[in-house]
């Protein structure tokens, strides 16, 4: 069966004393309910080595990882660096890393095979822009994105690969792809994992929705067949919400 996943992504928020607040939260959180799915809390650089010292009930991510694997690159964290501190995974391809650092499809491709070389967990990120899903061409882009970054992965290698479908256009606007685009476009990704890597693979794989859920819309979006979970990223930064997305999803 696939993974059911809820993963935060707190992108450039929280100082070391809220994150730890916020951590220890969540960490009680997931001791006192056990949640029936994996909760993954991607954060800064800075608080890694510490989050997976004191919080051995979460899955720890960072939220990116270079391509490179070390050498002149001021300021890059090495997929080797994350390994040394036991991280388990990193958040690759986000639509911000994109959009601000023009990160390329070819560049995406080279993190997500650096990080499974270093025995990390990529969740790579695809999605369109609101003018590619006015003009119709959000299967094309999303198409475009996997095949370039992906498909140069061997069967074993993409299993491991957790996808986070986040349509731009949806993300920190308030607005929010309706449970049936979301399932368009989730079942639409594992028809193309599946024309390239069968269907039996392409039925392990969990595809996360990335784009404004809320405790208000999750169980919608959660409960179509093609989802398997999402990346929250405001509302993973309170424990009141995270927490009730956790438990959404544990409940169906």
């Amino acid at each position: 069966m696939r993974k059911k996943i809820v993963a935060g992504n707190w992108k450039m928020n929280k100082t070391l004393s809220e994150a730890n607040t916020l951590l220890a939260e969540i960490d009680s959180y997931v001791k006192t309910n056990d949640p029936k799915c994996e909760v993954v809390v991607g954060i800064p650089y800075l608080y890694l080595a510490n989050a997976k010292e004191k919080y051995e009930n979460l899955n720890i991510y960072a939220e990116d990882v270079s391509e490179h694997q070390s050498g002149a690159y001021t300021g890059e964290i090495s997929a080797e660096m994350l390994k040394s501190v036991h991280v388990d995974g990193a958040i690759i391809g986000h639509s911000e890393r994109r959009q601000y650092h023009k990160e390329t499809d070819e560049q995406i491709g080279a993190k997500v095979k650096i990080a499974l070389e270093n025995g990390l967990t990529p969740i790579f990120c695809n999605g369109e822009l609101l003018e590619e899903r006015k003009s119709g061409k959000h299967f094309e882009v999303v198409k475009k994105q996997t095949e370039v970054a992906l498909f140069q992965l061997s069967p074993e290698e993409i299993k491991k690969v957790v996808i986070a479908y986040e349509p731009v256009w949806a993300i920190g606007t308030g607005e929010t792809a309706t449970p049936e685009q979301a399932q368009e476009i989730h079942a639409y990704i594992r028809s193309l994992i599946a024309e390239k890597y069968g269907k039996e693979i392409a039925d392990e794989i969990s595809i996360l929705y990335g784009g404004s859920v809320k405790p208000a819309n999750a169980k919608e979006i959660f409960s179509k067949p093609d989802v398997d979970g999402g990346l929250i990223g405001g509302a993973s930064l309170n424990i009141k919400d995270f927490g009730a997305l956790i438990q959404t999803y544990s409940d169906l």
